[in-house]
């Protein structure tokens, strides 16, 4: 593995994707079943009104930020593949982002190969660029912020994050854990923060006492005296200008219809849909009805305790404990379609080398339990939507089962990773740095 290159890789990637573009327009020009993702002419049909200088919302089912029509108006100039070369460039340079990300960590060559070969080669990943989606833009973005933070990067890592928010807003659930890392001892004015690198040993890392966490996180003076740090408040400052400005322009523009559509809907979407969510059948049963606050708050209840406990133990480990966030918010969330697996999956080759899972026979437990339930899931949902058989109870409880592989999958993750702090310390980075002197 280490012999293949990871250039060669690249260009082996970006001409599949290149053929798979072009297959998706055969397959649409032939086939009765399309290959492009229904979401992508949505995006083309607003970017087109936006090019006639109206409001991409008049396009109903656009419920996205206004950017992402304006990325894609030379749709309408070129050629309508246009967005799907763009989004399949953002998942290349994603699988770029990660060997950068970990060949600053000291991964060897074979094991930042093997990484991003996990990415790049992931079934979900390369299809959903080429048919049209746009996560691959998001995961690029979301990587180019814990880039910037690990070069020290500050005010290039809040204007991402902003704009990442205001994109597609769940990056928010990263807001925490950022500025819990941004230690004011760290973050040195004109130094690049001191990074932990990779080790094959089997040493025991420090992990964080979540009563102690907690228990400072309640006592106002701690808040007050650990939380305004110079660091955080410029963070905090920039990313929600970013935001703020482009929720502020694009409101000028598109009035309430934009805040509603990009924002307000997203935050209380309710899908009566089939989905892999096991919220879908009571609001299936419901949707008619307006949700009480209690029930909203008993479906929002589950994901901010499974938050709050992730961050407050994995916070210093940032990747993974990004990576364990989204895999917790996509599988406890209201609505759960396919596309949002890629959330997690751009994050997985980061924690993949210090994981002591083996890929015979734990890894390989982990994928089928994983695929085996979304596959049991998959065929109810073709029995109930292509068949029209009456299988909603039996869908319901694969939902269930889905959920308690997804829980189950993470847990065995969490339990074969080797907690490992992103950053050091200055004093323990000298120290390090002295202990490698003397060895050599």
């Amino acid at each position: 593995m280490a012999s293949f290159s990871f250039g060669s890789l690249l260009i082996l990637s970006a001409i599949f994707r290149f053929i798979l573009i072009l297959y998706g327009e055969w397959q649409d020009a032939h086939m009765e079943v399309r290959y492009t993702d229904v979401d992508y002419i949505v995006f083309s049909d607003a970017a087109s009104l936006m090019a006639s200088g109206q409001s991409p919302y008049l396009r109903s089912t656009y419920r996205y930020s206004p950017l992402l029509a304006f990325l894609l108006i030379p749709n309408s100039i070129f050629h309508r593949c246009w967005g799907k070369f763009l989004f399949s460039a953002s998942d290349l340079l994603v699988g770029f982002f990660i060997r950068t990300i970990l060949k600053k960590r000291g991964v060897p060559e074979n094991l930042c190969i093997g990484s991003v070969m996990v990415w790049l080669f992931n079934p979900f990943t390369f299809t959903i660029g080429t048919r049209g989606n746009c996560e691959p833009l998001v995961c690029a973005m979301v990587l180019k912020i814990l880039l910037c933070l690990m070069n020290g990067q500050l005010l290039q890592a809040a204007f991402w994050y902003g704009l990442v928010v205001h994109f597609r807003i769940y990056p928010i659930i990263y807001a925490l854990p950022i500025l819990l890392i941004l230690n004011q001892n760290v973050f040195k004015s004109g130094l690049n923060p001191a990074l932990q690198k990779w080790s094959q040993g089997d040493e025991k890392v420090p992990q964080s006492n979540l009563p102690t966490r907690l228990a400072h996180i309640f006592n106002p003076w701690f808040l007050l005296r650990s939380t305004m740090t110079k660091e955080r408040i410029i963070f905090g400052l920039v990313s929600g200008s970013i935001f703020i400005f482009c929720t502020a322009l694009f409101y000028y523009l598109y009035g309430w219809e934009f805040l509603h559509e990009a924002l307000l809907y997203h935050l209380t979407r309710t899908d009566p849909r089939h989905n892999f969510s096991i919220y879908f059948y009571h609001i299936y049963l419901h949707h008619e009805h307006e949700f009480s606050v209690v029930e909203k708050l008993i479906s929002f209840l589950p994901q901010l305790v499974v938050q709050l406990v992730l961050v407050l133990s994995f916070a210093q480990d940032l990747p993974f404990c990004w990576f364990a966030q989204t895999v917790a918010f996509v599988a406890f969330n209201k609505v759960i379609t396919a596309q949002y697996f890629v959330w997690f999956f751009c994050l997985l080759p980061l924690i993949l080398p210090w994981s002591k899972m083996k890929l015979k026979w734990k890894g390989v437990l982990s994928v089928s339990i994983w695929t085996g339930a979304q596959v049991h899931w998959l065929m109810w949902g073709y029995l109930l939507e292509f068949k029209g058989k009456n299988v909603l109870i039996q869908l319901w409880m694969a939902s269930i089962l889905f959920l308690a592989a997804n829980t189950a999958v993470l847990s065995l993750i969490i339990h074969q990773h080797k907690l490992t702090a992103l950053f050091m310390l200055p004093e323990t980075a000298a120290d390090n740095a002295k202990k490698s002197k003397k060895s050599n």
